[in-house]
């Protein structure tokens, strides 16, 4: 067998393996709730509001919001003291949870912009970018507060500062640089054009803050070989 065959068998045999402990540690409840939460808030564009196409967007925008909030507990992990001298490495285990979580967090997507009334629905690519954006930002949040920080759940402070920033965001951003603008606004696909660069941005400190850090890693390996 190839060394790329074996490789490939050895990372299925790793995969299933992670997969029952990923499952038991995955905050269920808070994912639960943002979930419930988020539907709710798409929900009432379709039997709360009538015609309303700026407080349909901004619903599914809340909506998107909710789900990131729930998105900021996923790194969290109560054995994180027991994990970091395992073989495999951390930005495995935490792309792990984030495949188990996808597939549920896309369907949710789905059904929260299919509540939102036809006629009207906002662009439903480019408000998924928007989404698509907002989720990576909770994301690389937690991936940062989990490599700077000693907490094995910092959820809570991760979820406090991406709503804090999703309120203070649209305050202090000049007009030029708008992100949350309406449909029918003639910078749309321009604050659009942005939100790309916020995906991309998002995702490339998510993958930089993935790995374990070196020097807690030296400790680590020091006190158990003590």
């Amino acid at each position: 067998m190839s060394g790329v065959g074996e490789a490939r068998v050895r990372s299925v045999v790793v995969g299933r393996a992670l997969l029952g402990p990923v499952l038991r540690t995955l905050p269920w409840r808070a994912l639960g709730a943002a979930g419930s939460v988020g539907l709710l808030l798409a929900g009432a564009a379709r039997w709360l509001i009538d015609g309303d196409e700026w407080l349909a967007l901004n619903l599914l925008r809340a909506t998107a919001l909710a789900f990131a909030l729930g998105l900021a507990f996923l790194l969290d992990d109560p054995a994180r003291e027991t994990t970091v001298s395992v073989p495999t490495t951390r930005p495995v285990r935490q792309t792990l949870r984030v495949a188990v979580v996808a597939p549920f967090l896309a369907l949710a997507w789905t059904v929260a912009v299919l509540l939102v009334p036809g006629e009207i629905r906002p662009p439903v690519g480019d408000v998924t970018l928007e989404a698509a954006g907002t989720f990576v930002l909770a994301l690389a949040a937690a991936a940062v507060a989990v490599r700077f920080n000693e907490a094995a759940e910092p959820g809570q402070a991760v979820a406090a500062a991406v709503l804090t920033s999703a309120v203070v965001m649209p305050l202090v951003l000049p007009g030029r640089w708008a992100m949350f603008v309406g449909v029918r606004d003639e910078r749309w696909a321009a604050s659009h054009a942005r939100w790309v660069w916020v995906l991309v941005g998002a995702a490339v400190v998510w993958v930089v803050c993935g790995p374990e850090r070196l020097r807690r890693r030296t400790v680590r390996a020091g006190s158990s070989g003590g």
